[in-house]
């Protein structure tokens, strides 16, 4: 679970009727909070704060009106108000209201985050927070109203990613201001799919480095974690159908199931992708039989040869037996970049799928056809076990005797591949579209093929979920049917970072895509501010 990046600094102001009544709670010098400070540290108020009532009754303290609370991503809508805002005290617990049991783990986080009692059920009272449930007609999927006033906060929400939300604005606005201000938050994500994007498949990543992105994103409210876990380079889960595939360095099962259950506690889904029928050269090193081979007989890197039925049988039987490992709604079937239709003529060169393609579809049957074919039949694998499937968008193509799945989203990542076309042209046909922009979005390391590390500023001043390819948006018409997007990590030269420069790297553009996926207006903070917000956040 989460521990918090810092600790609180303030004086804790409590208003009981015209008596102002304040306690100074003095919290360590460093400005940590427990889980990174020194070993059996207690930050909670020392055990001689206590509150001194007024010698005499005073006059009832003025404030200023409230400024919405300092969060990244920012929130939507703050209804501003007089008073002193919320802040944790001697007496302060977080609670579950009655009938919110869903809201246990968000609530025993919050209370292990900010060093305080938790309860389910009891009465709120001054200090307090609460946690609730609140059903409402219209109310927006992963939205929640966030109330600071007399002294009490109340989150609720319609479901439990709303609450758990809210209480990361509460967490953030104690860390940037040792407060919760007073007034209302009404707050609601831009757009339903917000994520990062992990090539575990070229490097090796530690279980315990990729438990910590999912925290860092929880807080960020980020809501999908993609796990590219196949490709040429290596296959990183460990496998009981074909365990001749798996790379030494790997991710042992119960690793994963750790992950996924702790992403499951942060409302975050995993998205794995075994890539195929490209990407694969992980598999054909134990399989060689199964290369795709010219008419010269010379190896299409990672591709295996779709005339073949073994290939599919390898590739399925690895899709069924991580289905299960992975309960989350969505998988990603890849289907980029396969080198047979990167040839100038994939009839000529591959005269052995040219001949099963007019086989199946007649004399008009193209390689095309069978690539397409190969995405939706591993597609219909998976259905049966509820996934929402996904693909890049260059392995849908126009025309020819076989269409790609109508149900199946498209990951848009490029136009420079072939079959990569306009954006427009998957939005004109109805397609659910997820952003992962290359020309913003992508952190491939070693800045191979013109790429370069992603500037958090650029995403944040230029980019929006509607810039599909290059630095055009889509018209806005189109803008409901752009599910969301997520920030990339491509390992293509996987020594050229560590795993924690890899992280220090990613950080600021990764807070700017979360920005921009909850809020696509033009943010309030010039960058420069929101660099120092991001600092003070940790």
């Amino acid at each position: 679970m989460r521990h918090v990046h810092g600790a609180l600094t303030a004086a804790a102001v409590l208003v009981a009727g015209a008596a102002v009544t304040a306690a100074v709670l003095v919290w360590p010098e460093d400005d940590t909070w427990g889980g990174h400070g020194p070993a059996g540290r207690d930050d909670r108020a020392p055990a001689s704060a206590t509150y001194s009532p007024s010698p005499s009754p005073s006059p009832t303290r003025s404030y200023p009106l409230s400024r919405a609370p300092r969060t990244i991503p920012s929130v939507r809508e703050h209804d501003a108000a007089r008073g002193p805002g919320w802040q944790p005290g001697a007496g302060s617990r977080v609670l579950v209201a009655s009938g919110s049991k869903g809201l246990a783990d968000e609530g025993q986080l919050l209370a292990g985050e900010l060093k305080l009692p938790y309860a389910y059920g009891a009465q709120a009272g001054p200090g307090d927070v609460e946690l609730a449930l609140a059903p409402a007609k219209g109310a927006a999927p992963e939205s929640y109203t966030l109330s600071a006033q007399n002294q009490q906060v109340k989150i609720t929400g319609p479901d439990e990613a709303g609450v758990f939300y809210g209480t990361r604005t509460l967490k953030q606005s104690l860390r940037a201001d040792h407060t919760v201000p007073e007034g209302v938050v009404r707050d609601r994500p831009d757009r339903p799919q917000r994520g990062l994007n992990l090539d575990i498949a070229r490097k090796n990543f530690s279980a315990g480095w990729i438990e910590d992105r999912l925290r860092d994103m929880a807080d960020l409210k980020l809501n999908q974690l993609g796990l590219h876990f196949s490709d040429d380079q290596g296959f990183r889960i460990a496998s009981d159908s074909h365990p001749e595939v798996v790379s030494r360095q790997h991710l042992t099962k119960a690793q994963v199931r750790a992950i996924v259950a702790l992403a499951e506690r942060l409302h975050i889904q995993v998205v794995p992708e075994i890539d195929s029928p490209g990407h694969l050269g992980a598999v054909l090193r134990t399989h060689p039989e199964l290369e795709l081979r010219n008419v010269r007989g010379v190896a299409a890197r990672g591709a295996v040869d779709i005339s073949k039925p073994r290939a599919a049988q390898i590739v399925d039987d690895l899709l069924k037996e991580y289905a299960g490992l992975f309960p989350g709604t969505y998988w990603h079937l890849g289907g980029d970049e396969y080198q047979a239709l990167m040839a100038d003529d994939p009839q000529a060169s591959y005269p052995q799928l040219a001949a099963l393609a007019h086989e199946k579809y007649g004399a008009k049957g193209t390689v095309q056809d069978l690539a397409t074919d190969w995405l939706n039949a591993r597609g219909a694998v998976l259905r049966p076990y509820g996934k929402t499937l996904k693909a890049w968008n260059d392995g849908y193509f126009r025309g020819g005797s076989v269409a790609p799945d109508p149900r199946r989203e498209v990951e848009y990542w490029t136009g420079k591949e072939y079959g990569a076309r306009p954006p427009g042209e998957y939005l004109r046909e109805g397609r659910r579209v997820v952003n992962l922009n290359d020309e913003y979005l992508y952190y491939v390391l070693g800045q191979p093929n013109d790429f370069r590390y992603p500037t958090g500023q650029r995403i944040y001043e230029q980019w929006t979920p509607r810039v599909l390819r290059g630095t055009t948006a889509v018209p806005a018409r189109y803008s409901d049917q752009i599910l969301g997007g997520r920030f990339a990590v491509w390992c293509d030269l996987a020594d050229a970072q560590t795993q924690d420069q890899v992280a220090a790297g990613i950080r600021m553009p990764l807070r700017a895509t979360a920005q921009k996926l909850w809020d696509p207006r033009r943010p309030a903070l010039n960058w420069a501010q929101f660099g120092a917000l991001a600092k003070r956040l940790g």
